[in-house]
């Protein structure tokens, strides 16, 4: 974010989160009109147990006393079901293991939420997400890394655009999340030590399982291992995804040929989904071949800059928490992406539905959705 501004009305999207308290204050502090938007995005059963939404809105309401602004409560429960959700259960539907808090920020945070925030005459938007958004001579703007590497939340926010990012600040972008509890406590904000929120945006805290249940239709089925040996039984194929290892029900399940010391007590991995047959197939140890892949194609692209990167050398993250892997471009354009990722860096249980997102260093360049993945020893 630029430090040397103009001052600026700034409506910042309060979850009720430290992150999001600490950038609003942080606005404040730089002299601009800060106004605070706390945004509903799901009220199907916001009565249960698991649902904070009620909470957030009270802890945003409570840091918004404390800073000294505004707060308004939007409802775009509507929207979000539309735009986010009906493609989370098509996708699930379909075998594949969508990410939806991408889709949430490309749908709602930075365009339901955006236009909301022009209507009252904001002149920019905020959020708490660990990114940084730099100015290009000539007007471009690019989307980095934020500075904490373990915070960092571009590989969410790869789906925006010129647009959203020319209009969009991240003041904790800057920091180390110990600084901005730090913060949080000088300043006296009542949210100060509040954990962080974990889990999907609508499901919250709840079991997977079991919320899906409500909206997915299971036919049960055989759980296989790699040879074809029937171990136990599935639920329904849409629970699972590649790479599970928890959950599966067959932990006591073990190879009697296998020599003693060997890999037999290792455990089992969702390897791949076989819907024509209703088999699940897993597979033993985590570094099974099946669950190596060295190459991947992704389509539903969308690029920061507005045009496809160039082929050649990259890095890439086939999901969130890990390292950049090495890899090259062999293909980018605006509907097709193949990256090739060599033998030291193979992708594990690359999962279709889950996003691969490209990076020039500390640059989010964009990324697609995976659509397939060719395994390394294929």
């Amino acid at each position: 974010m630029e430090t040397s501004v103009r001052k600026q009305r700034v409506v910042v999207g309060l979850s009720g989160g430290v992150d999001s308290a600490v950038s609003a204050w942080l606005l404040k502090q730089q002299g601009h009109e800060v106004v605070g938007i706390f945004m509903k995005n799901w009220e199907d059963d916001d009565n249960d147990e698991y649902c904070s939404s009620r909470q957030d809105f009270l802890d945003a309401a409570s840091v918004a006393d404390v800073i000294g602004i505004e707060i308004e409560h939007v409802n775009f429960a509507a929207e979000y079901k539309d735009r986010v959700f009906a493609e989370f259960l098509r996708e699930y539907q379909a075998g594949r293991t969508p990410n939806p808090d991408v889709l949430c920020n490309a749908e709602i945070k930075f365009k339901a939420f955006l236009d909301h925030a022009m209507r009252l005459g904001a002149e920019k938007i905020a959020t708490g997400h660990y990114a940084r958004v730099r100015q290009q001579p000539g007007g471009r703007v690019e989307l980095l890394k934020g500075l904490d590497p373990l915070k960092d939340q571009s590989y969410f926010l790869h789906r925006l655009n010129q647009a959203q990012l020319g209009k969009t600040w991240f003041p904790v972008g800057e920091l180390p999340k110990t600084e901005v509890r730090r913060i949080a406590t000088d300043i006296g904000l009542p949210n100060a030590k509040k954990k962080d929120s974990t889990g999907i945006c609508f499901i919250g805290e709840r079991p997977f399982r079991e919320f899906l249940n409500r909206y997915l239709s299971h036919a049960p089925g055989p759980i296989k291992d790699d040879r074809g040996r029937r171990l136990g039984e599935h639920v329904g194929l849409s629970f699972y995804t590649l790479g599970q290892r928890q959950g599966l029900g067959i932990g006591g399940v073990k190879d009697k040929k296998s020599a003693r010391g060997g890999g037999e007590h290792e455990p089992w991995y969702v390897a791949r989904k076989d819907l024509d047959s209703n088999t699940l197939i897993v597979v033993q140890g985590h570094q099974h071949p099946w669950l190596q892949y060295r190459a991947l194609e992704a389509n539903d692209l969308s690029w920061v800059a507005g045009v496809a990167p160039a082929t050649g050398a990259a890095a890439a993250k086939t999901r969130y928490r890990q390292a950049d892997a090495p890899c090259t471009v062999t293909e980018a354009s605006t509907h097709h992406l193949r990256l090739d990722f060599a033998a030291q860096a193979l992708q594990w249980a690359v999962t279709p539905g889950q996003s691969a997102v490209l990076y020039d260093g500390e640059v989010c360049l964009g990324g697609g959705v995976i659509n397939s993945a060719t395994l390394a020893a294929g």
